[in-house]
């Protein structure tokens, strides 16, 4: 019997259907990851003897403790673990509850991790699993464990438990209407408020041209290529934290691409479209506005991986338009990125199709819960119990507005998006092709800027430091305090904001990313004005600034920002 394109998508339905009881997640690749891991466990009986000792060890230990007979160190929560931070937990009873979940916690990292012969994703898998169900389960949800809901409880007199009952009817509201939650900061209003105007769209972007405020302004003009998983206000919040605001303020003609959300229809959208209707297409505008041959490009997160991909095969084509490149939290090499590797593998990979062809995109609340799901204790389970038990409002502040504001991504996009980079590394292979040939970013001969972020779960700094690897040329690169999104938006003036800085010289040594924490040198503040100095270095004397738009070369000014594609929910 033939597997006609009818029965294909009968299995497409069907996976489509399951993602709704899995949350999206492949069962095949569940099942594969813990039959390999219980397989391998259960053929190591000295490494069962070993974690049936740990466990007893712990619970005798937690035992003398409580008892008062003992001094050892309990086990304490994680570094960044905030659940037991109210007084209350160091009490009995709740101190020993605290201790014995603590204690779980730590044994089934110890059962889940380094078993031998488990393969690398299937024990991401299990581990990652394992950790969702213990977050879930933690006493510091059960309100009748957690001693800070017992005393706002008794101090209110249960008011907290009926203002989070109207949370919790509100939140389940919005959900049955399969609405988006409105926005605490609107753009255009609270946040995205740097003047300027739309100068050129089609139908995948708008461009921002930012209006000057200072005389002169470097003839250069900078291009910023935000993701499209995300609004790109995110480097224009409010005006006293927006990167945009920062530069033009630093005397640049400043471009930003803002992407539009994508339907239904736009489902044959594919990745060499946004290359070419979104980068391309921005740099041409930028160079007829402003009268520039050389501009100086930024790319934040996949903006960047696409930044990469743009100026690798302009330098394959000879295109010298591009002055430098600075890439903020952007990976080029996928083999280390991080905890979203838990989503890809082939099954993954081929389950997530099915999803997003069923709908012709990856909705915008997959996307989100993705990345709760990876900081599940601060994202969802520490926000419930505030919510619903404690009773409290969310604060709205810029950066959790955004978060909210979330996108959808195109199906052929995204699945190509993932399996060319995610599974297969062909950017840093020399496998990627642009134009039906392959290109490789050591063509790229401009100097690089890089970000990267000590803490970021979605591209790591060790693997954004893998640039190095792929490009000879100098590259400056930084890494900074902070989150995927918190180390880069970092201005001036915030506090507790340091990052450490070395430059690598055309065809310079290699420097792994042990050995560069010990040459980079520390610096105390926000690493902005340190890249607005390196793009002096690379720009050439101020000059007076472009006019908005250029009307008889096609760019008329359509609307003033931040537009109409950022409001698309």
């Amino acid at each position: 019997m033939t597997y006609t394109s009818e029965l294909r998508n009968f299995d497409r339905e069907l996976h489509a259907s399951e993602a709704l009881t899995t949350g999206g997640l492949s069962p095949a690749s569940l099942v594969g990851a813990y039959v390999d891991w219980a397989i391998h466990l259960v053929n190591q009986p000295g490494r069962r003897l070993a974690l049936a000792q740990e466990a007893w060890e712990d619970g005798f230990t937690m035992w003398k403790g409580f008892l008062g007979i003992s001094h050892e160190k309990p086990c304490a929560p994680k570094s960044g673990d905030h659940r037991f931070d109210y007084a209350g937990w160091q009490h009995h009873p709740y101190s020993l509850i605290k201790q014995a979940f603590l204690s779980a916690e730590h044994w089934w990292e110890s059962a889940t991790v380094n078993v031998q012969g488990v393969s690398a994703n299937h024990e991401r898998i299990v581990s990652f699993t394992a950790r969702q169900l213990l977050d879930m389960l933690a006493p510091s949800n059960n309100p009748f464990l957690n001693p800070e809901v017992l005393a706002v409880t008794m101090a209110q007199r249960g008011e907290n438990i009926r203002t989070g009952l109207e949370h919790f009817l509100d939140d389940l509201a919005v959900s049955l209407q399969q609405e988006s939650a409105p926005l605490p900061l609107q753009p255009g209003k609270e946040v995205a408020i740097t003047a300027g105007a739309i100068v050129f769209r089609n139908h995948l972007i708008e461009l921002i041209q930012y209006a000057p405020k200072t005389d002169l302004v470097r003839p250069e003009p900078i291009l910023i290529v935000p993701a499209w998983i995300m609004k790109y206000y995110i480097l224009d919040l409010r005006p006293e934290d927006s990167l945009i605001n920062f530069l033009v303020q630093q005397g640049y003609s400043v471009f930003c691409i803002s992407w539009r959300n994508p339907g239904p229809a736009d489902r044959e959208i594919n990745l060499e479209d946004y290359r070419k209707l979104g980068v391309m297409k921005a740099i041409d505008a930028i160079c007829a506005i402003t009268g520039s041959q050389k501009l100086h490009a930024t790319g934040y997160c996949l903006g960047g991986t696409l930044l990469a991909v743009a100026a690798a095969a302009m330098a394959r084509d000879h295109d010298p338009r591009i002055a430098s490149i600075t890439l903020l939290a952007a990976q080029t090499d996928f083999t280390e990125a991080g905890e979203l590797q838990l989503f890809i593998n082939e099954a993954q990979l081929a389950f997530l199709d099915d999803i997003m062809w069923q709908r012709g995109y990856l909705g915008a609340k997959q996307m989100a819960g993705a990345f709760q799901m990876l900081r599940s204790n601060d994202l969802v389970w520490s926000r419930l119990v505030r919510r619903y038990f404690l009773g409290l409002e969310d604060e709205p502040n810029d950066l959790m507005s955004w978060n909210m504001d979330a996108t959808r991504m195109p199906y052929r996009m995204h699945s190509e998006y993932l399996w060319h980079f995610f599974q297969n590394n062909n950017l840093a292979e020399g496998r990627f092709p642009v134009a039906g040939r392959p290109i490789s970013l050591n063509d790229i001969e401009v100097p690089f800027f890089v970000v990267g972020t000590e803490t970021d779960h979605v591209a790591p700094w060790r693997s954004v430091h893998k640039i190095h690897l792929l490009n000879a040329g100098a590259i400056s690169f930084v890494l900074t305090s902070g989150g995927h999104n918190a180390g880069i938006v970092s201005e001036p003036g915030h506090a507790n904001r340091r990052y450490k800085f070395h430059e690598r010289r055309r065809h310079g040594k290699y420097l792994g990313p042990d050995d560069w924490l010990q040459v980079a040198t520390p610096f105390e503040g926000s690493w902005w004005p340190a890249w607005a100095r390196w793009l002096n270095n690379h720009s050439s004397a101020a000059t007076q600034p472009p006019a908005m738009g250029k009307t008889d070369a096609g760019y008329k000014p359509l609307c003033a920002a931040p537009g109409t594609y950022v409001l698309q929910r």
